[in-house]
Parts: structure tokens; C-alpha cells; sequence
């Protein structure tokens, strides 16, 4: 009974990985070696995840509440966005460790999971068609941002 109900939560959170645009092309399989490496952890509300210029170490997934990211100590006046519930944020810390640009906080009690980029180039060594799936989807997602900020660039007056 209790091992019935360990794999339909794992199973619960599989879903929840392979729903988000970064793991929606993995097989099951492959859902469940991500799986693996993610670390979960409660957060109470207006606990800092992390601060603004800390190195990026991991990538977040929110498995319940949500997230606010603001400008550093300022969640009032400061908020850039809301992270909610099957979301993630974070993501750029599987490509390099730069510094973040924004604090990040519960803005509620929330459960998240991390992948960290140490487990994601631990598994470019063990699983690197895995790896080379998630690194292309990633890709996918960033190419539109960036092409929107080059836009505002470029709207800009010299």
C-alpha cells in the first residue's frame, strides 16, 4: 500500500515535469532519470530562495504555491513577476553560473524542486541524449526572448 502510493506520487510529479516545455519532448523514461536529480524543498511564505547577484545554481520547479521575483529586498514595489504552481523559473543557471538578476521568494508556502546545474552536467556525462533534449528545449524557449529584447533594443531612441 505504501509502495502503491510512493510511485503514484513520483508518478503525480512526472506529470508535473513532462507538462513543462523544458522536459515536454522526454520519454518516460527519461522523465524519471530527471526526476532523480531534483531536490525538493518547502519554502514558507517570504522566505528568499535566492538573492539577487548569488551565482546561479539550479533551476526551480514550482510543485505548489508560487514564487515572487522582485528587485532585491523590494517585493512590494519591486515586483518583476509571479512564478505559480507548475511553472519555473531559473533556468538560465543550467548554462552558467552567472550572477542572478533578481531575488526570488515564497509568495506563499510553496513546495519546489531544483535541478542543479551540477546534476544537469552530470547528466550531459550519463545521459546525454537526455541532457542534448533539455539543453535544445531550452534553446527553443530562450530564442524568443531574446529576440524580443533585441526588438526593444532597437525601438529605443540613441
Amino acid at each position: 500500500m505504501l509502495r502503491s502510493a510512493k510511485r503514484q506520487s513520483e508518478q503525480t510529479k512526472i506529470d508535473k515535469i513532462h507538462r513543462l516545455g523544458l522536459f515536454s519532448t522526454l520519454q518516460p523514461k527519461e522523465l524519471r532519470v530527471v526526476n532523480g536529480l531534483l531536490h525538493e524543498r518547502s519554502y514558507l511564505k517570504d522566505e528568499v530562495i535566492f538573492d539577487a547577484g548569488e551565482e546561479g545554481q539550479a533551476l526551480y520547479i514550482v510543485f505548489g504555491g508560487k514564487v515572487l521575483i522582485c528587485r532585491q529586498g523590494e517585493p512590494e514595489t519591486g515586483r518583476i513577476a509571479e512564478v505559480p504552481e507548475g511553472s519555473m523559473f531559473g533556468e538560465m543557471a543550467l548554462l552558467d553560473g552567472s550572477p542572478r538578476s533578481a531575488q526570488a521568494r515564497a509568495a506563499e508556502d510553496c513546495l519546489l524542486a531544483a535541478l542543479s546545474r551540477a546534476d544537469f552536467n552530470g547528466l550531459v556525462e550519463t545521459h546525454a541524449v537526455v541532457a542534448s533534449k533539455i539543453a535544445l528545449q531550452l534553446a527553443r524557449e530562450m530564442a524568443p526572448k531574446l529576440r524580443e529584447h533585441f526588438v526593444a533594443m532597437d525601438a529605443r531612441p540613441l
